[in-house]
């Protein structure tokens, strides 16, 4: 039998719990890390020990302690992380080797409306205005016109600021409506499974467009397309991310990477490959031995 390992999971939610049972049988100790009510001691650790972490934490400020307290390598590290929440360097590191992405333009905020107008312009209407580093669809707008794009730079010159980052910078990014939407997950450089994310009817049928698991979407397995797969496979080795979540927005003329995910949500075993589970247990046992 292998020697047991303990792998620290920052989030108690679906990922912590489909981690916990799937390792369990392949002698990995799934241990939630969390400080009490996010009040960290800073002089001593206050968790348990552990041979490797999962996701570096989300509060880069709080994962700092989290991190030195536990003294781990992590299969996602603060680099991995880093790398995936920046959308805006995301795109424009996968553009620069080549790979199909939507027509965005990057905002440092604030900016001039003229500037923001033009840059509106130049993408074309409708645009989405996404914030540059949240996740789960938080702050995502569409705008069909200057003064509705305005409204929403406005509220976000007076209100955003993302409480994991304090980032304000935005994205101005083509719309396009007829996509499907995938969220690929890539390990090691290999896709490991898909979910094609739709909107059910009815949410449809009431103006929704965003497809979202968080906001009400269904993420259905999918046998995805061998072109797709190595699109989101060379998107994770531009990228240098071990475990990703790569979405891809596919209509009938092209597909684009849209956007990446260095804390993907781990979920039903039916929509990963057969062997997705060994080879999890495999990435956690090197990253331990790294250490």
């Amino acid at each position: 039998m292998a020697d047991t390992r303990r792998l620290a999971v920052t989030t108690n939610a679906e990922t912590f719990e489909r981690l916990q049972e799937s390792l369990a049988r392949r002698d990995i100790d799934v241990v939630h890390v969390r400080p009490a009510e996010r009040v960290l001691p800073v002089e001593e650790s206050p968790f348990p020990d552990v041979d490797v972490g999962w996701v570096y934490p989300s509060r880069l400020m709080e994962g700092a302690v989290v991190d030195t307290h536990l003294g781990v390598p992590w299969v996602n590290g603060r680099d991995a992380v880093l790398t995936s929440r920046n959308k805006a360097g995301v795109l424009a590191a996968l553009a620069d080797a080549g790979l199909p992405v939507p027509a965005t333009r990057a905002v440092s905020n604030p900016a001039e409306e003229s500037a923001v107008e033009a840059a509106a312009e130049d993408v074309g209407w409708p645009v989405v205005v996404k914030p540059n580093s949240t996740t789960r669809g938080v702050g995502v707008a569409k705008a069909h016109d200057p003064d509705s794009v305005a409204g929403v730079t406005d509220y976000l010159d007076l209100v955003h600021d993302y409480r994991a980052t304090g980032d304000r910078s935005y994205l101005l990014q083509a719309y396009l409506p007829e996509a499907t939407d995938y969220r690929v997950m890539v390990l090691d450089g290999e896709y490991v499974g898909a979910v094609r994310r739709r909107l059910p009817e009815a949410a449809v049928a009431a103006g929704q467009w965003k497809h979202n698991v968080h906001r009400g979407a269904v993420a259905e397995g999918v046998d995805l397309d061998p072109e797709l797969r190595r699109l989101a496979e060379r998107a994770a080795e531009v990228l240098g991310i071990r475990l990703v979540g790569v979405d891809l927005l596919v209509t009938d003329e092209r597909a684009v990477v849209s956007e990446t995910n260095a804390r993907p949500t781990v979920d039903d075993a039916e929509k990963y490959v057969d062997d997705f589970d060994d080879r999890l247990a495999t990435v956690v046992r090197e990253t331990a031995e790294t250490r």
